[in-house]
């Protein structure tokens, strides 16, 4: 770990904590990677989140490291609930507190409805959607106990609009943009927040198998997508925001 003896005074490091923590899940990789990096970058204590890929979470460690942040591996299957426990609970352990959670792990899978298998559908939902419900239900009582604290889901703008080949995909992110809404009218009262992120496509492990065709830029205003850096920095800005709550926020030019 760093010994660095002065906290960060970026703008985004806000927190009345002189060390503040963010737990991502999936951050072994992709936008993942790109945010506890970002993280690391200005100063937060951040725990990189991996079910399968310690090695790929080992390097996004070495990298926060490299830049001088602190850093800790935190290994669970959010399917699980358990296991989700466990992992918050060490998470705590270790540092004492928990500031933000980004529940970005996710998994996808290309197929046509007739042609989707139940047990492709099922892995789909139970990770993107019921592995964020454990990771709400762990973390909740933590940051209600802080009575400070933010979560960011990463969603998709496939939630709001679906996509051929993607309704198991789709249906999940769906199920989170309900899930957030709900959760932020009970923590409310608590001064806990948390909302939702569209982040766009990016050439990652998850989205690889259908990435868009240039043809499709024309959903996008703006001609392009987004940088995974952009997206990076903004959900950093977006978690610490203090009066939002129960929102969605598109961080591209598709209009919703």
């Amino acid at each position: 770990m760093s010994n660095r003896s002065q906290p960060n005074t970026d703008p985004v490091h806000s927190l009345d904590c002189a060390f503040p923590t963010v737990l991502v899940t999936g951050g072994s990789r992709g936008i993942g990677r790109a945010i506890c990096l970002e993280f690391g970058r200005r100063g937060w204590r951040v725990g990189v989140h991996y079910r399968e890929r310690r090695d790929e979470a080992g390097k996004t460690a070495a990298m926060i490291k490299d830049g001088g942040g602190e850093t800790a591996l935190y290994q669970a299957d959010i399917r699980h609930a358990g296991q989700v426990q466990a992992m918050v609970q060490d998470f705590v352990a270790c540092w004492g507190r928990l500031d933000v959670l980004i529940c970005n792990a996710g998994q996808a899978v290309s197929s046509l409805v007739l042609r989707l298998r139940p047990e492709q559908w099922a892995d789909v939902i139970e990770t993107n959607l019921t592995g964020t419900f454990h990771c709400l239900r762990a973390a909740g009582p933590v940051m209600l106990a802080q009575r400070e604290g933010s979560v960011l889901v990463v969603a998709s703008f496939a939630g709001f609009q679906g996509r051929a080949g993607q309704a198991a995909y789709a249906a999940s992110k769906a199920g989170l943009l309900g899930l957030v809404k709900s959760v932020a009218r009970e923590w409310g009262p608590h001064n806990v927040r948390i909302n939702a992120v569209c982040p766009g496509w990016h050439q990652t492990g998850l989205s690889e198998a259908s990435l868009p065709g240039s043809d499709e830029l024309a959903e996008h205003v703006l001609g392009r997508f987004v940088d995974l850096e952009s997206v990076a920095r903004s959900v950093c800005h977006l978690a610490l925001l203090r009066d939002a709550s129960g929102q969605a926020w598109n961080l591209d030019s598709r209009i919703l």
